[in-house]
């Protein structure tokens, strides 16, 4: 078309600008050769990239990845499962998985509308890094890593290393994120997922919480896994309170145990949702439900 090839497309209409260029790669291979030869923006399920545009025409390279069928769907591994970059959050609830992600799938009943889940990737919920991101407390709480590819290699990291502030990460312009790694180390432990918002549907959070507790035959905590997020610019791991649980009686209870010293790590702020205040309070009441509802479930 236009004497063009099918990886590079030029774009006119009201959503792009005169400059902009368009591709959209069959292969990650592909699509990482051309982050290195023109740079450009990454698009994949488009639900968070066109919102963020407001009424400003595309500017510069796009590169469409959604077409990559290799970085899609869950594998589960004998010691790990991977969650490839494009899966979608209506695949991730699908899918059949271990007891600790319950948390994340109940998360990914939050993100947005049916539509948005059957749109929206995991990938770009993590790259998109918004401290409301429904999808980092659970892959926190569950040590999950991401792989990112260019056209040099590949790396990996922690997620937790990876999201470095308010809509920062350490994704390099010429990355992208292939994939999510997800240690099998408490396949059985009970995981929840708890948000709170304005209203019940279609809601950003004034706080969130993901739990994981495994319990030992005798009836005690054997290990223990929090993250809280919309209190901070970053999801955190409240690793003191982890500590704290371990050997306690799993039983209805446990938010005793929660105690103010346990929420340092956050940073809730003022603003339109909800006071630093009520967030902090919120956040502890989501921690004690949360705590909660995995040990009843045991």
């Amino acid at each position: 078309m236009n004497g063009k090839t099918p990886l590079e497309r030029g774009v006119c209409g009201s959503r792009w600008g005169d400059t902009a260029l368009y591709f959209r790669p069959g292969t990650l291979d592909e699509a990482v050769h051309v982050l290195a030869a023109h740079g450009g923006q990454i698009l994949s399920g488009g639900t968070d990239f066109f919102p963020a545009l407001g009424d400003r025409p595309v500017h510069g390279s796009v590169v469409d990845v959604s077409g990559i069928s290799e970085i899609k769907g869950i594998t589960v591994e004998p010691d790990h499962i991977r969650i490839g970059g494009l899966t979608t959050w209506s695949q991730v609830i699908s899918a059949p998985l271990p007891r600790c992600f319950d948390a994340l799938k109940s998360a990914a009943r939050e993100i947005g509308a049916i539509q948005i889940q059957n749109r929206g990737t995991v990938a770009g919920n993590l790259c998109n890094a918004s401290p409301a991101a429904d999808g980092v407390p659970p892959l926190l709480a569950l040590d999950a890593e991401v792989e990112l590819v260019s056209a040099a290699g590949s790396r990996r990291m922690s997620l937790a290393n990876f999201i470095v502030g308010n809509r920062k990460t350490l994704c390099r312009p010429d990355e992208i994120l292939s994939s999510v790694i997800v240690p099998r180390l408490l396949d059985d432990a009970r995981s929840a997922f708890l948000k709170l918002g304005a209203r019940r549907y279609l809601v950003i959070s004034i706080a969130m919480v993901a739990a994981i507790v495994k319990v030992k035959t005798d009836g005690a905590v054997a290990e223990a896994r929090i993250a809280v997020g919309s209190c901070s610019t970053t999801a955190q791991r409240l690793a003191a309170l982890e500590s704290a649980l371990v050997g306690a009686p799993a039983r209805t209870g446990l938010a005793a145990l929660v105690l103010p010293e346990h929420l340092a790590p956050l940073s809730p702020i003022d603003d339109v949702r909800a006071t630093a205040s009520y967030r902090s309070d919120a956040a502890r009441t989501l921690i004690g439900r949360a705590l909660d509802a995995c040990v009843e479930s045991c």
